[in-house]
């Protein structure tokens, strides 16, 4: 949906008389160029470069306009290294003409498998149509060469826009310390304004609504609070039959269509469900207003579920996006780095993520036959017994908190038998979608293994939102960390909550609990999950601007891209990916280096984005009214 669009005859009637006044001021704003259709952005690109423009025109064939662009840039480059300008100006742009020569390489054409430089040839020479290319390609070309020509759009950030900004370099002594302080309290204002769009599960107003959902949802289920309390009682009401969802229905004000994409995950067995707890903490009176994070998590969107049904026979291989089924030495384990393995002894879970990983493996949420016999673990404990190298394991799932006490006690008792463990750590999601789980014994049990000096036990959440952070929370991580155990979150950063200042927000309410940030996992690039993707300039753009802004250890979770079959490359480093083209939607395609290139020859991994940042800003401004002015400077992160 567009809500602007700006065509030549809209202008027109606005009082432009002629083509050059139209493309001055009218068209600067990001808005407006969001909106604006391929005959416009093309003449704003013709207008802003001209020799760029005259070049291509010129080139006679693709290498020529290979040859005559690459010199191009060069030249550029020398003129800005040379150049007197803001030395933040310079760097962007000499970052925009780096990435420029990387994409009109001919090694980078052969692993994109297209011609970036193809494209800009045509566009420049012949008009968008006869390139083949869309306004969101146009769109991310005007900004890479707004870039190069040292107009990059990056001061002030949105935030910090009208605040009087203190130069060291006009005062000193004590009056400067005043006038830097009050300078720091009107920007801490200008963000308090973003994060006040964002309540916690911890705000009083939101605890006393979700004492009036729970309510609702007892007598609805036809339950007591001390069932509330009991996380046996919790998973025997898992919402994941059609019977629950239609109690359920009136209560949490389920859409129609919601309605429908659940009975189709139930009926054709797509991975579906959460318990009553994690429901309550949705807003039936305000739905999707401020629970859109826990909506999104639990409601299979119309294209999701379409794309499980394409795949219904394929399923395991389809949507195996890490490639486990290669990474696996020995069932239940999963191994991608020298030290550490994945023991996976439950393949269900009490609340099933739409976007999970392991949608391809996992059935419905809450199955006692997904749990592994005692049989089974100590096969899988056998196996780490022969591989003294690994040092760090992590359990996972599934989740393996939906174990019975006895269970997990036994895993940790014949894993604490192995010298070479330093490390045993959990990976649960119980903590946010069932906290009330994490009783006193079941931590004191895991506690009891813990012994200082030789081996370690830590736990790994995943909360996407400062909403899913409630007192319960902080209840179930002070039980595990008065037993001396680590709790870590790794949240998935999705479309859903990836708003400015959104991560922000959860960080702090994190801290307030706990809990420290751990990894911020760009969202895996499966098809399925269209709705939930981000451009990766999104991720780089939040954690240089709005997470720079938090204390230190507000912020200790890295950035981080699953790289299928091999593992983590950390987002932040420039020397771990490469932008390697655009594809004629706009989609950027990147080259993703392997972990392990220092030390062993493995081949990198090549994957389109499957957003446009355009695309992306547009969806912003659709779904919660944000300007896409207060995101312009993500052109600028490749």
């Amino acid at each position: 949906m567009r809500f602007f669009l700006v065509t030549k005859h809209t202008l027109l009637r606005e009082g432009h008389s002629t083509w050059r006044e139209m493309t001055g001021p009218m068209l600067v704003g990001l808005q407006n160029l969001l909106y604006a259709d391929k005959v416009l952005l093309q003449q704003v690109l013709y207008r802003e470069n001209p020799e760029v423009k005259k070049l291509f025109e010129e080139a006679q064939s693709l290498e020529d306009a290979r040859g005559r662009f690459y010199a191009y840039l060069s030249q550029r480059e020398l003129e800005v290294r040379d150049s007197d300008t803001d030395p933040m100006l310079r760097y962007q742009a000499l970052y925009a003409i780096n990435v420029l020569k990387n994409m009109i390489s001919k090694s980078s054409e052969k692993l994109a498998g297209f011609s970036t430089l193809e494209y800009l040839w045509k566009l420049f020479s012949k008009g968008a149509d006869a390139a083949g290319v869309n306004e969101d390609f146009i769109l991310d070309v005007i900004h890479l060469f707004r870039a190069v020509r040292l107009e990059a759009d990056l001061y002030p950030a949105p935030f910090a826009q009208n605040l009087g900004f203190f130069d060291f370099s006009k005062i000193r002594g004590r009056r400067a310390g005043i006038e830097r302080s009050d300078y720091l309290d009107r920007l801490w204002n200008r963000i308090q304004g973003y994060l006040d769009r964002y309540p916690t599960g911890l705000d009083k107003d939101v605890i006393e609504r979700r004492i009036r959902h729970k309510k609702a949802i007892l007598d609805a289920l036809g339950g007591t609070l001390d069932d509330w309390d009991d996380y046996v009682w919790q998973y025997r009401n898992i919402m994941k039959t059609k019977e629950k969802v239609d109690a359920l229905k009136d209560v949490l004000k389920i859409s129609d269509e919601e309605y429908q994409n659940i009975l189709k995950a139930i009926r054709f067995r797509i991975p579906f469900g959460a318990p009553p707890y994690y429901l309550s903490l949705m807003d039936p009176e305000f739905p999707w207003k401020y629970d859109y994070q826990i909506r999104s998590q639990i409601f299979p969107p119309t294209h999701y579920v379409r794309m499980m049904l394409q795949h219904r026979e394929d399923r395991s291989y389809y949507f195996d996006f890490m490639g486990e089924h290669d990474t696996s030495p020995h069932d239940g384990i999963t191994r991608r780095y020298v030290m550490i393995a994945i023991m996976k002894p439950a393949d269900t879970c009490p609340q099933i993520c739409v976007y999970c990983q392991r949608n391809w493996e996992l059935e419905e949420a809450y199955i006692r036959g997904a749990i592994s016999s005692k049989k089974e673990i100590d096969k899988m404990v056998e196996w780490f017994a022969e591989h003294p190298a690994i040092r760090d394991i992590l359990i996972t799932g599934g989740d393996p908190f939906i174990m019975r006490d006895h269970l997990i006690d036994y895993i940790l008792k014949r894993l604490s038998e192995l010298d070479h463990l330093d490390n045993i750590r959990f990976g649960t999601r119980v903590i946010i979608n069932s906290p009330m789980r994490v009783t006193p014994e079941l931590a004191e049990i895991i506690g009891s293994y813990l012994e200082p000096g030789k081996r370690s036990i830590t736990v790994s959440t995943h909360a996407d939102s400062a909403y899913e952070i409630t007192p319960e929370v902080a209840q179930a991580v002070s039980n595990l960390k008065k037993n001396g155990i680590g709790v870590y979150n790794q949240q998935v950063y999705t479309f859903w909550v990836s708003r400015r200042f959104e991560t922000f927000k959860l960080r702090i309410a994190l801290r307030k609990v706990g809990i420290d940030p751990y990894y911020s996992f760009y969202p895996k690039g499966k098809h399925e999950t269209l709705d939930y993707q981000i451009p990766v300039a999104r991720q780089i753009q939040e954690r240089k601007e709005e997470a720079r802004l938090l204390p230190g250890i507000f912020r200790t979770d890295e950035p981080i891209f699953n790289v299928p079959r091999l593992g983590k490359n950390h987002l932040m480093r420039m020397q771990d990916h490469e932008l390697i083209g655009i594809k004629p939607d706009g989609r950027r395609v990147y080259m993703w280096h392997p972990w392990e290139k220092n030390i062993n020859h493995v081949k990198p991994f090549v994957m389109p984005e499957l957003v446009t940042i355009a695309g992306y800003l547009r969806r912003l401004k659709e779904k919660f009214g944000d300007d896409p002015e207060e995101y312009k400077s993500i052109w600028y992160y490749y």
